[in-house]
């Protein structure tokens, strides 16, 4: 009986405190957007000449079609943000969550931007950062090389706030990493294609949750 009041007490607590929020505001869990609907490319853009296709069951593929890069950007520019996937390697192509990212008008030239890197490939450092003109930023600790799962998809959760970026794969921290040096703080997100031919990439569950106090 005591723990039944005590259940209720704190229920009445959480109702009131709801209550009191201004119009408008969001309660917790309610600030995740889903930033890829399943059905269609709405809210992106397709910079370069790859394919981006909606596949049944809402499964988003990225397909090279050439040697070149291409890139799935998001229409609405991030400052700081938690971005959760699910993707999985068809290919043995490489690819990446971009972020803070601009591109040369009309070309799929980064001219800014680095990237949460994504290999299935054991020891190609998933869940690392790589970019701004510097390679390789930061990499997961060597005991989390084979945290990626090759033939199988993968839960991937990055979180960018400031100069700040944090990485989970499949349940485990790959990197919390404080960018001395970072250049820009703000841009699109994007899906990479790497060059080579070789992209073949599934992604679902996208969802978004903007941090940024502009």
């Amino acid at each position: 009986m005591k723990r039944l009041l005590t259940l209720l007490v704190s229920a009445s607590f959480a109702f009131t405190a709801f209550a009191q929020l201004p119009a408008g505001a969001k309660r917790p869990g309610e600030d995740w957007v889903q930033l890829y609907n399943g059905k269609d490319l709405t809210g992106w853009n397709n910079v370069g000449n790859e394919k981006w296709v909606v596949e049944p069951e809402g499964v988003l593929r990225g397909r090279a079609v050439t040697k070149g890069y291409g890139y799935l950007e998001t229409v609405k520019s991030y400052k700081d943000f938690t971005l959760s996937l699910r993707f999985k390697c068809v290919g043995s192509g490489n690819s990446g969550v971009y972020f803070h990212t601009k591109f040369k008008p009309g070309t799929a030239d980064v001219s800014q931007g680095a990237q949460f890197e994504i290999d299935c490939a054991i020891g190609r450092h998933t869940g690392g950062v790589y970019g701004f003109g510097r390679a390789w930023i930061v990499w997961p600790s060597p005991d989390n090389e084979t945290v990626v799962r090759q033939n199988d998809w993968n839960d991937m959760t990055v979180t960018v706030i400031g100069n700040r970026y944090i990485a989970r794969l499949n349940g485990v921290q790959m990197i919390d990493f404080t960018d001395p040096r970072a250049p820009f703080l703000d841009g699109t997100i994007a899906l990479q294609l790497h060059s080579g031919g070789d992209g073949d990439m599934l992604f679902k569950d996208i969802w978004v949750r903007d941090l940024s106090a502009r």
